[in-house]
């Protein structure tokens, strides 16, 4: 079970980041965290991969006020997306025409979802992200909902000044991902670990 769970949380994770690099390709919109890793990188010339590393650790940071303490998945999360992000920028190449584009985002959005339920479905802890979306909503009593949405907000009306791609992509990431994620999750989720039973006392001789 182990093996299959690191198997799985590698894969996700780097599908993760393969996705992200279709999306950019794509070139029509990023979801709310990417569009602030592409506007920090273009601003600051470094590469989305070494951003997206960047503001995961950053991002960690924030968990220490929220009494937080990440897991093995997510120093996973916060390293390999970013790696695999690079890689697949490296190799997939920049499409132009709009149908290439659509099925492109297209892939992307299947890719995503498949990768988020590998990887949350490993249950080796959330991405720095998720994680401060969860922290910030035990901490202060908001529902998670409202914890995502003023953090996505945020991240994207920052990114967008910077210079993020904002787009029909952005839409359609927000709208499907949700319901993706949960229709996938299930075929993907790794069983919870559960304590050995107790062995019955020896019956007391009489």
């Amino acid at each position: 079970m182990m093996t299959r769970r690191l198997l799985q949380l590698f894969t996700g994770l780097a599908m993760y980041g393969i996705s992200l690099a279709m999306f950019i390709r794509a070139g029509l919109g990023l979801d709310p965290w990417d569009v602030f890793h592409q506007g920090v990188a273009n601003r600051t010339g470094l590469s989305i991969g070494v951003v997206v590393i960047a503001v995961s650790f950053l991002v960690l940071l924030l968990w220490i006020p929220l009494r937080q303490w990440p897991g093995f998945g997510t120093l996973c999360n916060a390293v390999l997306v970013g790696v695999f992000a690079d890689i697949g920028l490296a190799v997939i190449p920049q499409v132009s025409l709009l149908a290439g584009q659509i099925g492109l985002l297209g892939g992307a959005m299947v890719l995503n979802g498949i990768a988020s339920a590998c990887y949350i479905g490993a249950r080796f802890g959330p991405g720095a992200r998720d994680g401060l979306m969860t922290g910030l909503a035990r901490r202060t009593g908001w529902s998670v909902r409202l914890s995502r949405t003023l953090i996505e907000v945020t991240v994207l009306a920052i990114g967008w000044l910077l210079g993020g791609s904002v787009g029909v992509g952005t839409v359609v990431y927000a709208l499907a991902i949700g319901p993706l994620v949960h229709v996938l999750l299930p075929r993907f989720m790794a069983p919870a670990a559960t304590p050995k039973a107790a062995s019955k006392p020896a019956p007391a001789n009489c």
